[in-house]
């Protein structure tokens, strides 16, 4: 770029922002309306200068998605997974990808039996169904996303959900599946899931004003009559999620705060019958239901800060009748149980570690001692499925790590023996030959916080990769709503890897890593932790050898974007870029206003700074653009959508137009804003590629050295 080249300057409007004594003057309040034609026009022209101050990374950009491109198998499937419907059969369903495609096809075939599992990457199946054809739906949108696609339990309809805007406020359509017609039946409006209720009735969510699921209905198919509304949740700190039991019998409801959760069944054997609470909601118990044949099992943190495990009868309306099968292990969270007839699938996470264990069950349903299966490698994620049928003996398991690519692996209940049903295939890179898992390492190493605690990291590097500081370094973190960064393995991570990177995850607190403490050592009066111990982690990094501040990045999404944010005022000299994806940086100004989108159920995670001064000046000190300092910035990408509901556009956008105009910053701040996407932002795989080689670029290019 020419030297007198600048970027857009944004009109500055000072208003004043007035909160239990404290004055903030926000110079861009007026970013707030996302229709706003003088908003819209700043956001292309950042799209615009972004694009010309990117214009001579074109080539490295197009190098990383051919990477990516020649890596990935692009026309490839699904495992294909065994359903059985009373009346009509047995059958396989599976998705299949197309090279030049950006969407699957989801397609099913007639089984015989569990032991028939076909290969259709060999040939079509005998009488295989085309049921959705989604690259057919999504002709002609910018943006397309998939809500759900559930088959009726006799196997002879399906619902499913579509978003062509990003806004996750979904079309909700049914198709007869013995004719591929689709049916008149349609509900606009809608919440990203559902679940059948019967075979002629299917449960949907609505949304308020402030994009949270507060409503369930049922619909019936061939029917003038208005949907019932079953469910309407009052209280603005609850979201409600839907779901089905295995045997189809049972609507489970379920309604959670941050901190509080109320559950309930719906009979659907019984037309008469309503929704019954497995137990009343109280104020920081948390309770999820696994509904079996013959009881319930239920994870729960009633006197357990880890969750424990109980069983109680099928008809249970009280914790009273809740028996203990699992008490709580400190340091060792319980995830949640899946119950088949034979076994007990338990989910746990220890030691950052999210690992599955199996408890039998004999003739009458008792279950017997639990045994953890176990993998080799020192860092792993593995998941269990949670399969529809509850009469087997096998179960299916999720197995990757930054160094093994994802594993679908099918376990006997028989003799305990492992079979691998597929791998995801990494293909010969033109240049560099095939994938080796042995010329990466992965490894695990512990940062020290300024309180003392030792933070663990995760990271993965070539093995002829140099440890002497000379290396490049990016650093991804997250640390919220008890979420964690597992070991997981990345083909667009091998374009990083192979120039010489390293690649490291910050497990810091106000994740779930280690445990129901480790989340709670990083919300409310003890947030800072979390930035404090991203920024622990980067000096780490440079300590151990691994990097150097001039060639090391920080990279978070969302809650992560304000993790990012919050480093870059304490620390700016211990980077030298930072992305910022959909990030929550004016997360104070969001807070305060409980109009907007989430903001109530929000304050369970942040605290209520609208009623409460402590949180009030708590957010007031780390909110990322309250904080903008006269100090040089690292190099700052930021990435936003539009159309986004959880960050709504005006925080990065003002958090931008900021940074350039107080912190007097020699180095660049862009942002490039997708125009048709959502919080995920683009939905087509290919754009998905393109996204992540330009952000790739970005960061390889700001993290070189200089000469």
């Amino acid at each position: 770029m020419p030297e007198s080249a600048q970027p857009p300057v944004a009109p500055r409007r000072p208003e004043p922002r007035v909160h239990h004594g404290d004055t903030f003057v926000d110079a861009y309040a007026w970013m707030r309306d996302k229709s706003d034609p003088e908003l819209l026009a700043y956001l292309q022209a950042e799209n615009e200068w972004t694009a010309a101050r990117t214009e001579p990374l074109a080539d490295l950009r197009r190098a990383i998605f051919e990477d990516i491109s020649a890596r990935t198998l692009q026309t490839d499937l699904s495992v294909p997974e065994f359903a059985r419907h009373p009346g009509l059969g047995e059958f396989w369903y599976y998705a299949r990808t197309t090279e030049g495609l950006d969407y699957p096809s989801l397609f099913r075939c007639p089984a015989r039996g569990r032991d028939s599992l076909p290969d259709p990457a060999v040939a079509p199946p005998e009488g295989e169904q085309l049921l959705l054809d989604v690259q057919a739906l999504a002709a002609g949108e910018e943006f397309f996303a998939l809500g759900c696609f559930e088959v009726s339990p006799d196997g002879r309809r399906a619902a499913y959900s579509l978003d062509t805007s990003g806004d996750e406020r979904y079309r909700l359509l049914f198709l007869d599946l013995l004719t591929g017609e689709r049916l008149p039946d349609e509900v606009e409006e809608v919440a990203g899931g559902g679940c059948w209720a019967g075979q002629d009735s299917f449960c949907y969510l609505t949304v308020d004003d402030a994009w949270r699921p507060d409503r369930l209905w049922r619909h019936r198919l061939g029917t003038s009559d208005p949907d019932e509304l079953l469910h309407a949740e009052p209280d603005e700190r609850f979201w409600l999620g839907v779901d089905c039991s295995r045997d189809n019998r049972w609507v489970i409801l379920g309604a959670a705060s941050k901190t509080s959760t109320e559950v309930w069944l719906l009979d659907t054997l019984d037309p008469s019958a309503r929704l019954r609470s497995v137990a009343p909601r109280r104020e920081q118990v948390e309770y999820d239901v696994e509904v079996a044949a013959d009881r319930l099992f239920i994870v729960h943190n009633d006197n357990a800060p880890d969750f424990a495990l109980a069983e109680a009868p099928l008809d249970a309306t009280s914790p009273e009748q809740w028996r203990t099968l699992r008490p709580g292990e400190a340091g060792t969270r319980l995830l949640g149980v899946t119950a088949y007839d034979r076994v007990l699938v338990v989910s746990l996470r220890r030691e950052g570690l999210q690992r599955v264990a199996l408890r039998p069950r004999n003739a009458t349903g008792d279950v017997g001692e639990e045994v953890e299966i176990t993998f080799d490698e020192p860092l792993y994620h593995l998941e269990a499925d949670d399969g529809d049928e509850a009469d087997t003996d096998r179960i299916r398991l999720h197995y990757q790590s930054m160094v093994t690519p994802d594993q679908v692996l099918e376990q006997s209940l028989i003799d305990g023996s492992r079979t691998l049903l597929k791998q995801r295939p990494v293909l010969d890179h033109p240049a560099l030959g095939p994938y080796r898992p042995g010329d990466y390492v992965q490894r695990r190493e512990w940062a020290t916080a300024p309180d003392g605690t030792r933070v663990p990291l995760s990271i993965v590097h070539r093995a002829d990769t140099p440890l002497d500081g000379s290396a490049g370094c990016l650093l991804y973190g997250y640390g919220a709503y008890e979420i964690s960064i597992p070991p997981t393995f990345s083909i667009a991570r091998l374009s990083l890897l192979d120039r010489g990177y390293v690649y490291a995850v910050a497990h810091v607190r106000g994740g779930g890593e280690l445990g129901r403490a480790w989340y709670l050592d990083g919300k409310l009066a003890a947030k800072q932790n979390t930035f404090t111990d991203f920024v622990a982690s980067a000096r780490h990094l440079v300590a151990a050898g691994y990097t150097s501040p001039d060639r090391l990045a920080a990279e978070g999404g969302s809650a992560g974007g304000l993790l990012v944010g919050a480093a870059v005022n304490l620390a700016p000299d211990a980077f030298a870029a930072v992305h910022a994806a959909v990030p929550f940086v004016d997360a104070l100004t969001t807070i305060l206003d409980p109009d907007l989108p989430l903001t109530v159920s929000e304050w369970e995670e942040w605290g209520d700074p609208l009623h409460d001064p402590d949180a009030y000046f708590r957010m007031r000190g780390y909110s990322p653009y309250e904080n903008v300092r006269n100090t040089q910035y690292p190099a700052i990408l930021v990435t936003a959508s539009l159309n986004d509901t959880r960050v709504e556009i005006t925080e990065p956008a003002k958090w931008v137009a900021r940074l350039r105009h107080d912190s007097g910053s020699q180095r660049p701040v862009l942002l490039r804003t997708e125009l048709v996407a959502g919080h995920g932002g683009a939905s087509g795989r290919y754009q998905a590629w393109r996204d992540a080689a330009f952000e790739l670029a970005w960061l390889i290019d700001a993290t070189s050295p200089r000469g």
